[in-house]
């Protein structure tokens, strides 16, 4: 087991490094950040690292720190689907676990009860189709995997079980996926909606729900403009309200614009 020793107060004390073979996954700190790495070699007195972002450092064994150098807990390793079970707690540890699941293509990973998606920037078949709506509507938040339509049926059954207003905030920089993420959440909640006007009534159909995932575009149209990442970035926040009934089917709504973005 490799070793250094630091002096404090004039008194030796002894720490035992927490890796000590090649190919042990570690924490290297550079530039005050946590970065995924490799143990590449440990031999001669040199420690040799490899991130996972395709750096290579070299470091004097005698140099090394608990502070400079950390161990991998086994759930960065592994990744979670819930954040919240993440032993190691930093930045860097996020990061890392959201990428992991990006790379399985897993875009959605739960922090809690708070939802971290991240832009695919391409289709995923079956994701959000009508066998994905019926899957996350008879389950709660957390029994499966993470969606965002888990997020929406959670809202949409805390209507009752609660009996008070439900609300749903969106945020993200510039090409996130924020407006997708509403028109989503919108799919789900008219699709619940029909669904009870189908077991309550005669009526079959409704138009508001329709009405309500077409105003999207036009509302789109005004005020956005190109920006790195997006080049059809909203320039303003959006406030979209809907009322349900007693029944659950979605009685009418509003979409405001609110907060401009220079």
């Amino acid at each position: 087991m490799d070793h250094f020793i630091q002096r404090s107060t004039g008194t030796v004390y002894l720490k035992l490094l927490s890796f000590s073979l090649q190919g042990d996954r570690v924490w290297l700190r550079e530039d005050e950040q946590y970065l995924p790495s490799t143990v590449s070699s440990c031999s001669g007195g040199v420690v040799v690292f490899a991130t996972d972002y395709g750096q290579v450092y070299t470091y004097k064994q005698n140099a090394l720190t608990r502070q400079k150098v950390q161990p991998m807990q086994l759930s960065s390793v592994a990744g979670v689907e819930d954040m919240a079970a993440l032993e190691d707690l930093h930045d860097g540890a996020i990061m890392h676990n959201l990428f992991l699941r990006y790379q399985q293509r897993h875009i959605y990973t739960y922090i809690g009860s708070i939802l971290a998606a991240v832009n695919p920037y391409q289709p995923l078949p079956g994701l959000y189709d009508r066998p994905a709506v019926e899957l996350y509507s008879r389950h709660h938040l957390g029994e499966i995997s993470p969606h965002i339509f888990a997020v929406a049926n959670e809202c949409y059954r805390s209507l009752w079980k609660r009996l008070q207003n439900q609300c749903v905030l969106i945020s993200g920089e510039s090409g996130a996926g924020k407006t997708e993420s509403t028109k989503l959440i919108l799919k789900f909640l008219s699709a619940m909606s029909q669904h009870s006007l189908e077991a309550s009534s005669r009526d079959k159909t409704s138009h508001v729900e329709e009405a309500l995932l077409e105003s999207s575009p036009i509302m789109e149209a005004f005020g956005n403009a190109k920006t790195v990442y997006n080049n059809n970035s909203s320039r303003f926040g959006k406030f979209v309200q809907l009322h349900f009934s007693q029944k659950g089917n979605i009685q009418g709504g509003r979409i405001v614009d609110c907060i401009l973005h220079t």
